[in-house]
């Protein structure tokens, strides 16, 4: 669980983040929507500890990062997995090698021991024969699911995904989602998802936090966004093609 207390950040005068307190909890698909300029990008990184936040507290099952010793806070960060928007594969490893990587940087296991994991992960993501070939010889799905089991590889507590779906089209879009959802509920993971992707919001949308302007201005979750009648909520959700077409199934009564 994450629980993230009267936020603010801000870069110089600019405030970014306006007091934001939200929960997330484990084992559940946790999505950060809003427009560009929303603030996301910044509260995730904040969530990270890649930035420090002007003020107030992120608690990682009831630990405050901010109260944490050194050494706790890079013990936290090994608890973390992260996948990132472009995937941020090394081209010059094979994709064993990039799974592979936390184990050889992060721990101590001996190398069958990291073998049999890393085949174990890849086998889990649908990768049990592709461990050999290089990034560019996979497709971008793949190399996606390449991104999710290097994540994963050290079975984080947290798992942070910023815009795991940016370049996929709709169909392994889905795939992508329906595999960080099934990792997450069969690992007890605290997932927090950053998209603009409405069929993930869609999809997987447990827990659903829109930012706009740097403050939280609605919370709910897939069911609840077709209902609420928060304007900034709808401007945004039926910009989307695909929430257009469910709004007019569910007023035709489809």
């Amino acid at each position: 669980m994450i629980q993230v207390e009267n936020l603010h950040k801000s870069f110089g005068e600019d405030k970014v983040l306006k007091g934001i307190d939200i929960q997330f909890d484990h084992g559940k698909t946790n999505l950060i929507i809003g427009q560009s300029g929303s603030g996301k990008t910044v509260f995730l990184k904040c969530l990270l500890g890649l930035i420090k936040p002007t003020k107030g507290t992120i608690k990682y099952n009831q630990e405050a990062y901010s109260e944490m010793e050194e050494e706790r806070q890079r013990d936290l960060r090994t608890e973390m997995g992260m996948v990132f928007q472009g995937g941020a594969l090394f081209d010059s490893m094979t994709v064993f090698e990039n799974v592979e990587f936390p184990l050889r940087m992060l721990t101590k296991r001996k190398k069958k021991d990291r073998r049999d994991r890393v085949e174990k992960v890849l086998k889990r993501v649908d990768l049990d024969n592709v461990e050999d070939k290089m990034p560019s010889e996979i497709s971008g799905g793949m190399q996606k699911r390449v991104s999710i089991a290097r994540a994963i590889i050290n079975e984080p507590k947290y798992l942070f995904c910023d815009e795991p779906n940016s370049g996929l089209d709709p169909k392994t879009a889905i795939i992508i989602d329906n595999l960080i959802q099934e990792i997450t509920h069969e690992n007890d993971i605290t997932t927090v998802i950053n998209t603009h992707d409405m069929n993930s919001v869609l999809e997987i949308g447990e827990n659903i936090v829109f930012l706009q302007k740097g403050v939280k201005a609605w919370q709910g979750d897939h069911t609840q966004i077709f209902k609420t009648d928060n304007k900034a909520v709808t401007d945004f959700v039926y910009s989307s093609d695909l929430f257009k077409k469910v709004r007019d199934a569910q007023l035709k009564g489809i």
